[in-house]
């Protein structure tokens, strides 16, 4: 099949930048369509980006001579598909107004997750969302990432309900910094400290999972009913969600049974055989002492969720620590493997 071009929108940013290196020598997908703020508009992405590149590999070669464009979908030419790492206070608006040109945009922004015919999509475990863009009025479609935070949770937890039944989840986060975006948090703020605040993130854990681990029904998605706790905190790791999760369920297992759900999960992404799709989807560390930023956060090029601690709860029933990639796996990775999904189900055709 022919490449389908596509656009990056806040391309300049953090997310922006992720998406242009991994988008690079894409089977599926050719970057035509960068759009930024007034800043930056008007110039080649190379011009732009000398100073402001914060990725540690070069900036990508078939970015650098694209002209920056304002956000608009009147000049993408062609364009099918936009990936948005926009700011919320512009994003949705924006993603609105490509959606109505007829452009399908996969946003890592929160401002349209919350919408009943709005899927989170998470590729390996709520494909069957994809049901309700048919809903949505707009000739594109809006799909959205689910906060970074909790994608890896997500994950984690999407085999153990459909064995076993979720009654509540208690999550604590120790977030990376580079989840702030950039310039961040302040390095006066953050070294050798533990920030146990970040605005909004709290919400937004203890109602997306419920969204993405929820069913269809009369076109509209309804959240799962278990409930979830949340402590969100910022840490002085660069890049690395960890989260700690204990769980009860409906009918408590065995570890072996949990071990073995995780080791035999697989979602669509890992049975079409997607690019960006990891295998395996969980990878569940024996150490005691794992996992590790430092050490894991690479699995499968990022893409990976990371799992380990398992033990019983003395409170609830079982409790373990879960690591994903927060730029690629929390963002920019997940929605390229979600706009991979869409390709191979005929989205473009």
């Amino acid at each position: 099949m022919e490449k389908i071009k596509v656009g990056v929108l806040g391309a300049t940013g953090s997310v922006g930048q992720r998406f242009i290196q991994l988008l690079e020598n894409h089977p599926y997908f050719t970057v035509t369509h960068l759009a930024a703020s007034e800043k930056s508009a008007g110039q080649t992405y190379g011009e732009v980006m000398k100073s402001r590149w914060k990725i540690s590999s070069d900036i990508p070669a078939y970015a650098k001579d694209i002209i920056i464009s304002l956000p608009n979908p009147e000049v993408t030419k062609g364009v099918q598909l936009v990936f948005s790492g926009l700011d919320a206070s512009i994003a949705g608006e924006v993603e609105t107004a490509y959606a109505e040109a007829g452009v399908m945009v996969l946003s890592n922004s929160k401002n349209h997750r919350m919408d009943p015919n709005v899927p989170i999509l998470s590729a390996e475990v709520n494909a069957h969302h994809l049901d309700v863009l048919q809903f949505q009025k707009t000739k594109g479609k809006i799909i959205t990432n689910s906060n970074c935070t909790i994608m890896g949770v997500t994950i984690s937890l999407k085999p153990v309900m459909d064995a076993f039944g979720l009654k509540s989840v208690m999550l604590f986060s120790m977030q990376a910094i580079s989840g702030a975006g950039y310039p961040g948090v302040p390095t006066m703020d953050i070294l050798g400290n533990v920030v146990p605040y970040i605005g909004g993130e709290e919400d937004k854990a203890e109602v997306e999972p419920q969204k993405c681990l929820g069913t269809v029904e009369g076109g509209i998605i309804k959240s799962a009913d278990f409930k979830i706790s949340a402590h969100c905190n910022r840490v002085p790791v660069f890049d690395g969600h960890t989260v700690c999760v204990s769980v009860s369920f409906d009918k408590k297992p065995k570890k072996e049974e949990i071990l073995k759900v995780w080791a035999d999960f697989q979602g669509e992404p890992q049975k079409l055989g997607l690019p960006f799709a990891p295998n395996p989807a969980i990878l569940y560390r024996e150490e005691n002492d794992r996992p590790q930023p430092r050490l894991d956060l690479e699995t499968g090029r990022g893409m990976t969720t990371v799992v380990g601690r398992l033990r019983e709860d003395p409170i609830l029933d079982w409790k373990w620590v879960v690591l994903s990639h927060n730029t690629i796996r929390g963002a920019a990775g997940a929605a390229i493997l979600n706009a991979e999904l869409l390709y191979q189900k005929g989205f473009f055709n």
